[in-house]
């Protein structure tokens, strides 16, 4: 049997990263204690750099001026994958000392633990702490409890010793040892990567180079490669639902960028509500007029909530569940509405936000066109079946201010921003839009706000399932059924729960993204 150089680059691609989650999390990643060197100098050495640095010559210990002093900071740490206690270090139990720190031709005159991480107890370093000494040239540190990547430093103040005449300092001698470390367990003067240690990053770009190869021949070997499972060629139209229309706008985008021979067309108009959607798809049939058994493969409306009567060839696909809320302008002085007070609104018995503790400012409803599911869901789920007022003014921007009106307007955001700017105004939306603005009110019904939790337990009663309905039952590999099924993956469903709805199957109880609508409201 032979292998191609793709095969070969592929068990490569392969055998590199597992032997570097080898190297870095099972070898590399035990325990290891480490020290770094982030200071070392000696006064002399910053003498020339001003006129006031001579005072730190005459640094004293014991009535005594120093002869040569320098000060050294040292950062201990634990550079493994797992923690470092007590028992750990290589030392008899009896003995507190855990580290310890030589400085050759140098005396230890003061030293103090500058910084730790906030795991580090204070209690290891109190003077008088078991292991936590100075003597002579060595200082000595206890067996100090250190989680993963925990540290802690010590400043020491030095001097010369007499009779030590070379110019330059050897570097410190720090004596430690891990039971069980890397490299027999002794402590490491380390480096600081900011990704990964030395041999890793060797790994990793023969990873690199091994993809670049394995790329390189999946090019020139197939220039043509195969798209995604769901993946349909052809040109597919989207009506319908105007709330979810975000939703749709984002998978279409998304759908093309995969699927390079789909083409999804949309406008600022291809969203005009549920029923328009479902009255666009009907009429596509007719005018097709497939056979019976076959459906239209290039078309698919969404509406919030079940098809009317009247449309067998309808079939639904339960999507999601579409959460809506009702939005007040900001003057209205109302948050939480009781389920009989909305209801009392929508039915004419209240005029004034006064009369459900709220401010005097007349109440202005801002409904949408009829055919909107938002609407529909509202007079079915919230106001019980009853429909609402009628309207006293065709256009919004002639509500008079001084007195109750309603008024119906297009779209959600046209809703939004009419509700924003009309003083005393009340309207529906659904809740990913409502969320996005600060100039709004969402109401909570009976104290619940619109969430999946209160659906689910019957609290809160203005949800709709997102059906998305074809005309007939589609071809497998067309472009309808390839982005139904992109719905339901899991691309999709980031794109549903981005926009505030929740797909059906995630649901605790899927009964409630059943085709024929939601349960009566109380």
């Amino acid at each position: 049997m032979s292998l191609s150089w793709g095969s070969v680059a592929a068990v490569l691609g392969l055998a590199v990263p597992v032997a570097a989650a080898l190297w870095e999390f099972v070898l590399a990643g035990r325990k290891r204690l480490g020290y770094r060197v982030q200071l070392d100098t000696t006064i002399r050495d910053s003498a020339a750099s001003g006129p006031d640095t001579t005072v730190l010559q005459r640094m004293q210990w014991d009535g005594t001026n120093l002869r040569d002093p320098s000060v050294v900071l040292l950062r201990i740490e634990n550079a493994g994958w797992s923690p470092v206690v007590a028992g750990d270090y290589v030392a008899p139990a009896s003995d507190p000392v855990g580290i310890r720190i030589a400085f050759p031709g140098r005396r230890v005159v003061g030293m103090a633990v500058t910084e730790r991480s906030p795991q580090v107890p204070p209690t290891f370093f109190v003077p008088g702490a078991e292991g936590f000494e100075t003597t002579g040239r060595e200082i000595k540190l206890p067996k100090v409890i250190l989680n993963r990547r925990a540290h802690y430093k010590v400043l020491a103040v030095l001097d010369r010793e007499e009779g030590f005449t070379e110019p330059e300092f050897p570097e410190p001698e720090v004596t430690a040892g891990i039971v069980g470390g890397v490299r027999g367990g002794n402590i490491k003067k380390t480096a600081y990567y900011p990704f990964a240690s030395r041999q890793v990053r060797w790994l990793l770009a023969s990873l690199i180079l091994v993809s670049a190869t394995q790329s390189a021949f999946t090019l020139a070997g197939s220039e043509d490669a195969a798209a995604p499972l769901d993946c349909a060629a052809g040109t597919l139209h989207l009506s319908g639902s105007t709330a979810f229309a975000p939703v749709l706008r984002e998978a279409a985008r998304q759908y093309e960028r995969t699927c390079p021979d789909a083409r999804i067309p949309l406008t600022a108009t291809s969203f005009k509500g549920s029923v328009d959607g479902l009255d666009t798809l009907a009429a596509a049939g007719a005018d097709t007029r497939p056979p019976d058994g076959r459906g239209l493969g290039d078309r698919l409306a969404f509406s919030d909530g079940p098809k009317s009567d009247g449309r067998p060839r309808l079939l639904p696909r339960p999507v999601a569940l579409s959460l809506f809320t009702l939005v007040v302008h900001e003057d209205a002085g109302v948050e939480d509405l009781s389920l009989k007070q909305v209801r009392d609104i929508y039915a004419g018995r209240v005029t004034n936000w006064s009369q459900v503790k709220g401010n005097d400012v007349p109440v202005h409803l801002v409904s949408r066109n009829p055919g909107s599911g938002t609407r529909t869901t509202l007079e079915q789920q919230v106001l019980g079946g009853r429909p609402l007022p009628a309207v006293t003014t065709p256009d919004c921007a002639g509500l008079d201010r001084g007195r109750p009106g309603r008024c119906e307007v297009g779209g959600t955001g046209t809703l939004l921003d009419t509700v924003a700017s009309t003083p005393g105004a009340l309207g529906h939306s659904e809740v990913g839009a409502a969320a996005a603005r600060d100039d709004v009110r969402q109401i909570r019904i009976d104290g619940y706000p619109a969430t999946l939790e209160g659906a689910d337990e019957g609290a809160y009663p203005y949800w709709q399932t997102e059906i998305a309905y074809t005309y007939g039952e589609p071809p497998a590999d067309s472009i309808a059924a390839g982005f139904l099924r992109y719905l339901a993956d899991e691309v999709g469903k980031d794109i549903v729960r981005s926009k505030g709805h929740r797909p059906c199957a995630e649901l605790d109880k899927p009964l409630l993204c059943r085709p024929d609508g939601a349960p009566a409201a109380r």
